[in-house]
């Protein structure tokens, strides 16, 4: 016994030994005592009824007086057991001294332990190896529900349901069994938390015999730190994304079933639509549609609406009450309104009465003075009702989640504003011409980035050819894709005016050097750091009569090229500076592209990426490009697929409600969005040939303008363009004198006959006529403004000898020519 101090005595009272405990309690050695007789050496009282009980060989337990080695008294719990032998009868006994707190050696406190271990304030209990119980006291008895008479000696598992709680306290009594070391643990059951302590019981021997256990009843603590952690997680876990379909989601993840068992939460419409909701309470029968739900139970048993379906709330229900008047709601199966919500639906209903919900929350969902939807809570798998500390954080979390919620409304108008700019700044569908079949296709970034500066562009020019176009404005917003349109729009101008690739680069560097002057003339160059413009751009333009391309790059990685022998190769450019630099040339390359060939040019979004450089990126370029294919539409999907493998969206479509679903209808959704926007252009190479196609040299003597309209009128005759003969003789007429009085040797003469018919007279001298309004009796100036009149448009192009004046007719029905 822990604290006693023994000795043991014969029958005739003789001391046989003599504890060090006794020794210290009591200052006799053991060498003083063993073979004397205990009265005489420890009676202060003789006539103490604990000498008569030993005289009469029974047992016995109270207080005693004893004398001290020095001499004084001391009052000392005393008990006293008899040792038998084989028979029964006593041999002697043993004694154990204790203290006596008292000190006055009145009254038997031999009911004090049981009494204090009966009354204890927390759940006791004492169990054999066996498991089987040894003793409860009253807490422990009111937990199990019966008494300690009725559990005493049987084992625990048989008093108790089989269930996670009840494995692990048997788990750990067999632990401190095995192991003889005290252990504590948490634990959970009958609706509230336990912090249990067990330590082994052991004989003097030091044998485990048992286990004693305290359960203390933590509730309080546990559900406090329960709360602060789901608001701490809270601040991390909901609100990671702009996006109100995820934020919501997180909600829902974060509490069931640490809070609740069921949460749906219902958004209205203008919120998904990223509008601005009223700031108005809604004191009507409210539809909201169903963004996000949650059970603890698989299948989500107690959902009567589906997500993404609209539902309609009668202005009795808890949800549409808690939007009328803007604070929450407790409710359950004793409030009328709940039950007669639903009572209303014959689904919801059925689901809740199955489901066996009987506690629920309905919060509203507000933030910055705006209602946004609602959260609603139930409660079926845990017995205890909702309580008013449960609304209260719910309150905290549902605003934390409408914050978010609303970030993301806000996110998503300004996001679906600049997608829709920057989608109405690209081509909707390619111009008509015939000199190249193209295809295209334009990714957005990923919606944290935001909208994009990339753009392509297919320019149709005077003589058949056309030019195509890449640019890429680094950054992205409202400002990239701003920037964008007005390079795209400066392209096409400079475009209309014929310039060489490298001269048109040379003007758009330029503009983007203005763009980015501040107001006391610092450059790009000297702001790059803070608002500076950085783009690139490829521009070619590609001639279908000689079957020359010519291209410049401004900072813009190469295109690559499949000739039909199946060759792949990258074009080598010379690239020049990003535009915006200033100062440093562009260089043009000259390359002939057989009828048939293919070229794509991109920009960088596509060939760069986290897991791989941009050589890797150039070299899955080329393997995708030589892949077979039946049309441009598949060869632009087989380069997306091989380089993001990502669905295509197609600039013109309308914008999706949520900037977290851009993609196409149908479109596999378990592929990555790109970091970056990517523009891919693809064109088929086509050519003129020999037969569509009429050149003359002629001499500068004004008696060549009959001959070049004879010449001229052969050609429409052998084209079968008979008709087109009045008109392109006055063109032909007018255009070859002004080269003859006005320009330079050589004039040259050339009629093309593509889906119209044009003709070109180019001289020596790069001054460019301009249309002007001859007076009454002016003799000259009215020979171009016929040719504007009669013809579908005329202009002028500078040339590296001189120019080339143009003029474009439509060709009668029936008679256009075309590409083979």
């Amino acid at each position: 016994m822990t604290g006693l101090n023994t000795a043991t005595v014969s029958r005739q009272g003789i001391v046989t030994s003599w504890s060090d405990g006794a020794q210290r309690l009591l200052g006799h050695p053991a060498t003083d005592v063993v073979g004397r007789v205990i009265t005489e050496l420890l009676a202060a009282d003789p006539s103490d009824a604990a000498w008569a009980a030993l005289a009469g060989a029974e047992a016995w337990s109270g207080t005693v007086a004893v004398r001290h080695r020095d001499g004084s008294r001391l009052d000392l719990g005393l008990r006293a057991c008899p040792s038998l032998d084989s028979e029964g009868n006593a041999t002697g006994f043993v004694l154990a001294f204790a203290p006596n707190p008292a000190g006055n050696g009145d009254g038997d406190d031999r009911e004090m332990p049981e009494r204090s271990f009966t009354q204890a304030s927390v759940a006791l209990a004492t169990f054999d190896t066996e498991l089987r119980y040894q003793g409860l006291n009253d807490i422990a008895c009111e937990m199990a529900g019966t008494t300690a008479a009725q559990l005493r000696g049987r084992r625990y598992r048989d008093t108790v349901s089989d269930n996670v709680a009840t494995r692990g306290f048997v788990r750990h009594l067999r632990q401190v069994i095995e192991t003889g070391t005290p252990t504590s643990y948490d634990s959970q059951f009958g609706g509230r938390a336990w912090n249990i302590e067990m330590w082994p019981v052991k004989d003097p021997s030091g044998r485990v015999h048992g286990v004693g256990t305290a359960s203390f009843d933590n509730s309080a603590q546990h559900w406090a730190q329960q709360r602060l952690a789901l608001l701490n997680e809270a601040g991390t876990r909901i609100g990671t994304t702009l996006d109100v379909l995820r934020t919501a989601q997180e909600l829902t993840e974060l509490v069931v079933p640490r809070l609740a068992d069921f949460v749906s939460v219902d958004l209205l419409d203008s919120v998904l639509q990223g509008e601005e909701p009223t700031a108005e309470p809604i004191d009507a029968g409210v539809v909201l549609r169903r963004v996000a739900h949650r059970s603890a139970v698989e299948g989500v048993p107690e959902a009567a609406v589906a997500l993404g379906a609209v539902d309609t709330y009668p202005p009795y229900s808890p949800p549409a009450r808690c939007l009328a008047v803007g604070r929450s709601f407790l409710s359950g199966l004793e409030d009328p309104d709940f039950v007669r919500w639903i009572e209303g639906d014959d689904v919801r209903n059925a689901n809740v009465h199955h489901a066996g919900v009987h506690s629920g929350m309905a919060v509203p969902l507000r933030a910055r003075g705006i209602t946004l939807g609602v959260a609603v809570f139930w409660r079926r798998l845990r017995p205890e009702p909702f309580q008013p500390d449960d609304l209260v954080l719910a309150e905290e979390l549902a605003g934390r989640a409408a914050v978010c919620v609303d970030n993301a409304r806000r996110y998503t108008r300004e996001y679906t504003a600049a997608l829709t700019l920057q989608r109405s700044l690209l081509p909707r569908r390619l111009p008509g011409q015939a000199a190249v079949e193209a295809a295209f296709r334009y990714l957005p970034a990923d919606t944290q980035a935001g909208a994009g500066g990339d753009w392509f562009d297919v320019i149709p020019l005077s003589g058949t050819r056309v030019a195509l176009v890449v640019g890429d404005v680094a950054g992205h917003g409202v400002r990239a894709s701003a920037t964008m349109g007005s390079l795209r729009t400066a392209v096409r101008t400079l475009a209309d005016v014929d310039l060489p690739p490298d001269e048109l680069l040379t003007h758009l560097d330029d503009l983007v050097t203005h763009l980015t002057s501040d107001d006391d003339g610092t450059t790009a160059s000297d702001a790059q750091d803070a608002d500076g413009i950085s783009a690139t751009c490829l521009y070619a333009v590609y001639d279908p009569v000689s079957r020359r391309c010519t291209l410049a790059s401004a900072g813009h990685p190469p295109p690559g090229v499949l000739y039909p022998d199946g060759t792949v190769t990258l074009v080598d450019l010379s690239p020049g500076p990003p535009l915006g630099v200033g100062g440093l040339p562009f260089e043009a390359t000259e390359l002939e592209l057989p009828e048939g060939s293919l070229i794509a040019l991109y920009t960088d979004g596509l060939i760069e990426a986290r897991d791989h450089d941009i050589d890797a990126g150039l070299d899955r370029l080329c393997q995708a490009l030589a892949s077979p294919s039946p049309s441009l539409e598949v060869t632009c999907d087989t380069l997306i697929d091989a380089l993001l493998t990502f669905p295509t969206v197609r600039p013109g479509e309308p914008p999706s409600r949520s900037p977290s679903d851009l993609r196409p209808r149908g479109s596999p959704s378990r592929f990555p969005r790109p970091t970056d926007d990517v523009a891919l252009l693809v064109a088929r190479i086509r050519a003129l040939h020999t037969d569509q196609v009429a050149t003359w040299g002629l001499p500068a003597d004004p008696e060549i303008v009959a001959d070049a309209r004879l010449q001229a009128s052969r050609q429409l005759k052998a084209w079968g363009l008979e008709e087109a003969g009045f008109i392109t003789e006055l063109v032909v007429s007018e255009l070859v004198t002004n080269a003859i009085r006005y320009g330079a040797a050589p004039i040259q003469l050339r009629l093309i006959r593509d889906r119209t018919l044009i003709c070109e007279v180019s001289d020596g001298n790069s001054a460019a006529p301009h249309l002007r309004r001859a007076r009454t009796f002016d003799e000259g100036g009215r020979g171009l403004l016929l040719v504007s009149q009669l013809t579908q448009g005329w202009g002028t192009r500078q040339t590296t000898s001189g120019k080339t004046i143009w003029a474009e007719q439509l060709l009668p029905t029936g008679s256009a020519g075309g590409f083979r």
